[in-house]
This record gives C-alpha cells, structure tokens and sequence, in this order.
C-alpha cells in the first residue's frame, strides 16, 4: 500500500476518535440536563448527582468511533474494484432518479401554493416512487452499457495518438528507443511499476548476461527520458493487485486505458489479441522492412561459416538475415555470387535459400 494512503487511513482514525469524543460530550450534556430537569421537577432545586461520570462517556465515545473507522475499512475492503465498477453507474442512477422526482415534485407543487398538505405530499411521493423506480431499472439493467457509450464518445474526440503500454521485452531489446526517435511512434509511452520493478530484478540478478540486458534496459529508458524524444515516457503507478501474471496485468492495463500494447513476447501478443487488445510488435515492424527478394534474383553475400548440409554455406545479410547457400562451404571468409532459389519465413524470422552462381574477388 502506498505511504500516502496509510497516513490518511491514519488520520482517518483519529478524526473519527476525536469526533467520538466530541458526541459523547454531547450526549453527556443532554443526559445531564434532562437528569436535571427531571430532578428539579421532584425535589425542587436541589442539586443534581450525575450518575455517570464525563470521562466515561468521552472514554466511551472514542471507542466508538474507532470501531466505526475500523468497521469503515473492513467494508471497504470487501468492496473489489469490480463490484466497485459495476455498483457505482447502478447508485448514480437510483440517486439522480430519485432527485429529479422530488425536485420535479416541488416545481410541480410551486404553481399550487394553496394546496394542502396531504397533496403535496402525496404528489412528491408518487413522483419519487415514479423517477425511483425507474432510476433502479436504469441503473441495474442498463449500466453494463454505459462502458461502450463512453468509449463512442471518447472514439470522437479527435486524431489524439493513442497511449502505448511498455513491455520488459521491448525494454531490454532497445530498438525502441531508435524507433522513437525516428518519429514512427507517437504519443505516451506507459511504463508501468510493477514493469519497472521486473527490469530491476533482472538488473539485479547473479546471472552476468540477465544482468547486462536490465542494466541495458534502464539505461536506455533512462535516455528516453531525459534526451529529446518525440515521445513522452510516463512512469504509472497501476497495478491490478488481484492479478499476479505481469502479462495479464498489461493486458488488463491495455483495456482500462485503451492503450496498445509494445512487446517482442510471442505469447503476449496472442493474449492480448484473444483479449481485444491491439500489440504493436517490433519484430514485426523489422521482418516488414527487411529487403524483399524473390526466386532467381542475384545478389552478394560474405560465406561466414559451415552449414548443417554438406557443401552448405551461411552468411548473413546487413539486417541479419540468414543466408543459405548450396555450393558455398569451399568459398568460407569469401563474397561470393548466389541465386535466390526460395525464401522461408519462420517465426524467428526469415531464411533465404539460394545457390552458388561465382566466386567474387
């Protein structure tokens, strides 16, 4: 829990102390004065014993209303952030019905400054009961509903970039801040906490290379923040308690604010899509500007090392790109000319098959 929140439950308490104090005071005065009168009336003025002490009942008050506190925070306790969202448009509802038939009533009854008493009250009660009753339809059969009229009405707004949710992924790989800066992602990047605190964990681990990646990962968020990005890095303290996966916790993070979803994580990025949750992907974004080449096209590639069939080649392209050459194992450490044959994507990424055409020199 936050700081700030226990200093208020804090205060809390002892306010409603304070305050029970203060009513048994109050309550110790009138049973005083009425003890009074009522001995005034049998004996005259003669003067008054008072049964029961002031500190008892000050003692007594402060008890109270610490329990009242207590009790306040066990039901609040109960009531879940669920309940919460679905209670809350069903009791703005009931109350606003309510209002607006008794209000309606008064206006109604203004015209009639004559009337009795008993019509008054009979025309306010049955307007209440009216706008009431229909008040709690609306609220309890309706305000599922109200989600999706505020998501129209927040669709309207305008071209506003949208929020983006920041994975550990997308973090730790680092291209993110490139991309950035390149300005092909606008907008808010989201960091939240409990993401921060899995980066610090992976920073602090006794394995060497989790340990560089989470160094890596800070440092880069760290320049994203104080360099001149065209994105604005906000670090937000949500956190769905009730969840314990930080995967769910982004998906449902994703959908209270509406946000995309940055990450490199295979399986988050079903998840989220199961989910209704759009992900912006950056191996994705990579494999799509990875050059297009098709069958019986030439080109150039530097024979690196062995491939796993005999006479098999490997080299690589700029962007890291695995070429497979047929013929080029005698050509090791040399450029050499090829001809594409196939091309095979994978969900690593993408394997170029071709064939030994020339030895360049």
């Amino acid at each position: 829990m936050d700081s700030s929140v226990k200093i208020i439950r804090v205060f809390f308490i002892l306010a409603c102390i304070i305050m029970g104090t203060l009513w048994g005071q109050y309550v110790h005065s009138l049973y005083e004065d009425a003890a009074f009168a009522a001995k005034q009336l049998e004996q005259g003025m003669n003067s008054v014993q008072d049964p029961k002490p002031l500190m008892v009942w000050v003692v007594g008050g402060g008890i109270v209303g610490g329990g009242i506190s207590i009790g306040i925070f066990l039901l609040m306790a109960l009531l879940s952030q669920n309940l919460y969202e679905r209670l809350a448009p069903a009791i703005i509802s009931i109350v606003l019905g309510l209002v607006v038939g008794y209000f309606l009533g008064q206006y109604i009854l203004w015209w009639f400054p004559n009337s009795t008493v008993t019509l008054r009250i009979f025309v306010v009660a049955s307007l209440v009961l009216v706008f009431g009753f229909v008040g709690i339809v609306v609220g309890l059969t309706r305000a599922s509903n109200w989600e999706s009229l505020i998501t129209a009405v927040q669709s309207n707004r305008g071209n506003e970039p949208a929020h983006k949710l920041v994975d550990t992924s997308v973090i730790i790989d680092g291209r993110i801040k490139d991309i950035c800066d390149s300005g092909f992602i606008d907008g808010t990047l989201m960091v939240p906490r409990f993401v921060l605190h899995e980066l610090q964990h992976i920073a602090d681990s006794a394995d060497v290379l989790r340990r560089a990646k989470g160094r890596r990962g800070l440092d880069i968020l760290k320049s994203m923040q104080d360099g001149e990005s065209k994105v604005i890095v906000e670090i937000i303290d949500d956190d769905p308690v009730e969840i314990r996966e930080v995967d769910s916790k982004l998906v449902k993070l994703a959908q209270k604010f509406r946000a995309k979803i940055l990450t490199n994580d295979y399986n988050l990025n079903k998840v989220a899509q199961i989910e209704g949750v759009e992900v912006l992907n950056i191996n994705d974004l990579a494999n799509a500007l990875k050059p297009a080449v098709l069958p019986d096209e030439a080109m150039k590639v530097k024979v690196i090392k062995e491939g796993k069939e005999p006479n098999q080649g490997i080299g690589y392209l700029d962007d890291g790109t695995m070429i497979v050459v047929d013929g080029g194992r005698a050509y090791m450490g040399q450029d050499v000319g090829v001809i594409v044959t196939s091309v095979l994507q994978t969900a690593a990424g993408r394997m170029i098959f071709t064939r030994f055409d020339s030895a360049l020199t």
